[in-house]
This record gives structure tokens, C-alpha cells and sequence, in this order.
């Protein structure tokens, strides 16, 4: 229509001849040297800085997502490293793509289940865990957010970022439906399914007011300081030509 303003905006930032607003904030005066890089992360979610607690807490998830050993998404990161050194930042995504529902991701289905049957079922918990457990079972679809194949008696880190939750006081009606969530499809499977680490992130995430399609974002904040730990390693103990040559090894060509 004539007259329209089509001109693009973001409410996030803008760059101005002597200063940069961040969320309407100047970035060199206000924020640069006084907020914490794990405060911007509400800031710039949210809209808001957070409080004490909750800093606390949002640095708890971040420390507890840095490592996990050699997983394929960090395995993965050596080995594009190793190919394409020149190339640090396509290692480093290389290792955040494998980021899915098996492995780092489940934390945004979890969210999203949490969110949307708590919304649906409003102050009636105990209900939302129940039916969340019944309708998974009536299609035999795993549960994100509770089990875990290392962890099979209790993910530590799971256990631990709910007990801050609670001292923070971020624990909220999304952790308590996960919690019960996981006793009552340990009971009726017969074997424990304990909140692992990335349902814990999702439910008090999801209590801090993040919306479920961010929640794997805090997956990926954390896993790319362990994947570029990994490549410097990789740079100092060169691991992905030995493993190459090992599956070489072990691998059988059928020429029929």
C-alpha cells in the first residue's frame, strides 16, 4: 500500500555513529565490563537482566552442558578440524549439528511437552504428569527428558541443577511435572528413568520463562566452549587420524 513503512527493524540492536544499543541499552557504557556474558542471555531472550538466583542458576546449566566425554558431536569436530584446520568455525558447527533428539536436543521436545500440557491442564500437575506418561505409552514413544544410557541409575547433573533450582528458587510447575513425570514411567516400566541433564535444563527453563523452541539454544552455548576444547586438543594430541586408521582397520570390502 502506499505510504506503508516496509523498512526492516529488529528491537535486539542497532549501530550508531558513536555508540551500540543493545535492547536499548549502550553496550560500551552499560553493559560492556559490568554484565556477565550469561546475563545477556536473558537480556537478550527475555528483554530483561536477571536476578542473583537466577544468574546463578543459568550459569549452572551452561557448566553443566560444557562435557561429556568423546561423544560423536565433539568425535565429529576433530575430524572436520583435522581435514579443514584453516577452517575453525565449520568444526565447531560440524559439532553443533549433531545436536538432535538422541543427543542435546531433547531438552526442546521436553520443553515443548512440559510447556504445552501444563498450559493445557493449568494448576492440575499431578494430571499433566499422568496423561504426559499415558499418551507417550499408548504410542510407545520414548519420553524426552527422563533416561539416560550412561547415567541408568541417576544423571548427577541433573540431580544437582534441580537441587539449585530449588535453593535459586527457579524450580517451578515445569519441574515438578518432569520429576513426577519420571517416577511414574519408572513405576509402571519396572526400571529407573531419572530426569537426565537435558530435561532438567528444559523444565527449569521452561519455570524461567524461555520458550521451548530456545531451549536447545542453551545446548549449543555451552557444547561449543567443549567443542572448541576439543579442536585445540586435537591440535596438541592429534586423535582423528588414529581413529580413521582404526576403522579402516575393521572394516570388510565385499567385492561380490
Amino acid at each position: 500500500m502506499p505510504g506503508t513503512d516496509d523498512r526492516m527493524r529488529t528491537s535486539l540492536g542497532k549501530a550508531e555513529l558513536d555508540r551500540v544499543l543493545v535492547r536499548g541499552r549502550d553496550l560500551t557504557e552499560e553493559l560492556m565490563g559490568t554484565v556477565s556474558y550469561t546475563e545477556m542471555i536473558p537480556l537478550m531472550l527475555l528483554g530483561r537482566l536477571p536476578g542473583a538466583g537466577e544468574r546463578r542458576m543459568l550459569d549452572a546449566l551452561l557448566v553443566s552442558l560444557v562435557e561429556h566425554g568423546l561423544v560423536k558431536p565433539v568425535v565429529t569436530a576433530r575430524f572436520v578440524y583435522s581435514n579443514a584446520p584453516e577452517s575453525l568455525q565449520a568444526a565447531v558447527a560440524a559439532s553443533l549439528l549433531g545436536a538432535g533428539s538422541r543427543h542435546l536436543g531433547s531438552s526442546e521436545g521436553c520443553a515443548r511437552v512440559l510447556q504445552e500440557m501444563a498450559t493445557e491442564m493449568g494448576d492440575n500437575l499431578e494430571g499433566a504428569a499422568q496423561r504426559i506418561v499415558s499418551e507417550h505409552g499408548a504410542t510407545r514413544a520414548r519420553i524426552p527428558g527422563i533416561g539416560h544410557r550412561t547415567h541408568a541409575g541417576g544423571d548427577p547433573r541433573a540431580e544437582r541443577l534441580l537441587v539449585i533450582a530449588r535453593e535459586t528458587e527457579t524450580h517451578g510447575r515445569h519441574s515438578w511435572i518432569l520429576e513426577r513425570v519420571a517416577i511414574i514411567a519408572g513405576e509402571r516400566s519396572g526400571r529407573p528413568l531419572p530426569v537426565n541433564v537435558t530435561g532438567a535444563i528444559a523444565a527449569i527453563a521452561s519455570d524461567m520463562g524461555y520458550r521451548w523452541e530456545i531451549t536447545r539454544g542453551f545446548a549449543l552455548i555451552a557444547r561449543t566452549l567443549g567443542a572448541l576444547a576439543h579442536i585445540q586438543e586435537e591440535i596438541d594430541e592429534p586423535l582423528a587420524d588414529r581413529l580413521i586408521r582404526q576403522i579402516q582397520r575393521s572394516v570388510e570390502y565385499d567385492m561380490t
